[in-house]
């Protein structure tokens, strides 16, 4: 009896070891298997990570970290904002003026190439501050134009669209289709609106006016990234097209923005097509 004793007490330590080696091993089994998810929540939910995509509600700008951008963006707006940020830097607050003029003009922020420079800033204060940014362009005539001057890659791929197929300038051949002074933004402003208006288009009220001229300071023709073309026909718009001129400006059917990219890529960009009167803009989705 005194050995059945002490081999009950030897089996029920042998049990209670056992059940602290499996206790310890679904511990640390659960353990790595919640460091698992977290290291993914991290990687999905990193601030840094969403700091730009978050930028609709809390703007967004670039550090000294450099912010990653996240691999797989998944709304429209995401894969846009994703692929603006290295050229943007600091995404304005929705409801701001600038937020407006990024959802009209922001289209050419996509542009990667590195020799495409874009304005630290979407709105600029005078003649002088325009004249500053734009003493930093590298410009190339347009082919067969007077004094008509783009940025030399917006340059290069219009002139290679235009030996491939006749496209006029609207005016034919002035320089105030290309790149254009602040003196002359401020002018066609007020030759189609006034300060009422910008301070209406300034409290979000007014938007249509952004089809026809845009607010003094703002015009992608000031960056030298857009021109005003007299196309007509769809064989002229593929041929823009496949050098990277799109139609960015719901209505302005003369303005084309050099955007740099296939037309195939625009929609994993986050760009909306819409079709108006047989002509298709490429529209910033946000």
């Amino acid at each position: 009896m005194k050995y059945i004793y002490k081999l009950k007490e030897l089996m029920k330590r042998l049990i209670k070891k056992a059940r602290f080696i499996l206790t310890a091993i679904f511990i640390c089994l659960a353990l790595v298997a919640s460091n698992s998810i977290q290291h993914n929540q991290i990687v999905a939910n990193d601030p840094s990570t969403n700091q730009c995509l978050v930028a609709a509600v809390t703007g967004c700008s670039a550090n000294a970290q450099e912010p990653s951008i996240p691999s797989q963006p998944v709304t429209e707006e995401e894969r846009f904002v994703a692929a603006i940020m290295p050229k943007l830097k600091v995404m304005p607050a929705p409801g701001s003026f600038e937020y407006t003029l990024l959802r009209s003009y922001g289209a050419a922020f996509i542009n990667p190439a590195d020799d495409v420079k874009l304005p630290p800033k979407l709105i600029f204060d005078n003649e002088e501050d325009t004249k500053e940014f734009q003493s930093q362009l590298t410009l190339e005539k347009v082919v067969g134009t007077n004094e008509c001057y783009l940025q030399k890659s917006a340059a290069d791929a219009l002139n290679k669209a235009r030996t491939q197929l006749n496209i006029p300038l609207k005016s034919g051949y002035g320089a105030s289709d290309c790149l254009r002074s602040f003196a002359t933004n401020l002018r066609f402003w007020h030759k189609y609106a006034n300060n009422q208006t910008l301070e209406k288009v300034k409290e979000g009220k007014e938007t249509a006016i952004l089809g026809l001229v845009a607010p003094p300071g703002t015009s992608q023709h000031l960056w030298g990234l857009a021109i005003d073309l007299g196309v007509f026909n769809p064989q002229q718009r593929q041929i823009l097209n496949q050098n990277g001129w799109f139609q960015t400006v719901v209505k302005d059917v003369p303005h084309w923005t050099y955007l740099g990219v296939a037309a195939e890529d625009l929609p994993k960009l986050g760009f909306k097509n819409q079709v108006i009167k047989g002509i298709t803009y490429w529209l910033t989705p946000l």
